[in-house]
């Protein structure tokens, strides 16, 4: 598995809100990487090649000067094109093989697992970096999503990488999921739409001490 020694492997997992609104994106995001997150996924389901590529590579720029590393959620290319530390694929989004021999060894390769053991077994054996289950909660952003128990993250400690809870989590929820056994906790709304996202980052970026 690759992680680079200057990344944290627990920790908060920001996911960027989908927008066509860069300066708002890229203001979103200024305002809450000084809670020093242990990664930021630029995620963008919504807008066309183009403005993902001019976001994407503002956000490498912001992310590198503060230290904060940066995956691109399930676009390969993309990510090798901004230089980004790594890429976090679906079910449908890839093969992590493919995307090693694309990015490199040094690359942080995440696999989406949702509520199945078997696919995180799956993905580690093929080269994964770390492993996402969920929804651990009800998700405002997939609404109809799979729910994943949290007893997975007991189930799966002996695949020995970083485990990651996905959906619905916000600082009032984040203690029970941590003490589960997530490495990470990926955010987006829990965060972007808080009252003060500096303070939700900061109050999730605190569950490991």
């Amino acid at each position: 598995m690759a992680w680079p020694d200057a990344l944290p492997r627990r920790g908060l997992y920001l996911i960027t809100p989908d927008t066509t609104d860069s300066l708002r994106l890229f203001s979103q995001c200024l305002r809450v990487l000084p809670a020093r997150p242990a990664l930021l996924q630029y995620r963008n389901k919504s807008t066309d090649p183009a403005l993902r590529l001019a976001q994407a590579q503002t956000l490498r720029a912001l992310t590198r000067a503060a230290g904060v590393g940066l995956i691109i959620n399930d676009d390969v290319a993309l990510a090798a094109q901004v230089g980004a530390d790594g890429v976090h694929l679906g079910r449908d989004d890839g093969d992590i093989a493919a995307a090693r021999a694309r990015l490199g060894e040094h690359a942080i390769l995440g696999a989406s697992c949702y509520d199945q053991l078997p696919l995180a077994h799956a993905a580690i054996a093929a080269g994964a970096d770390y492993v996402a289950f969920g929804a651990v909660c009800p998700s405002a952003t997939k609404p109809n999503a799979v729910r994943a128990p949290l007893s997975l993250f007991a189930d799966s400690a002996a695949l020995g990488a970083p485990r990651v809870a996905i959906g619905g989590i916000t600082p009032a929820n984040a203690g029970e999921i941590v003490a589960a056994g997530a490495d990470m906790l990926a955010v987006i709304g829990g965060v972007f739409d808080a009252e003060d996202p500096l303070a939700a980052a900061c109050a999730l970026s605190a569950g490991w001490g």
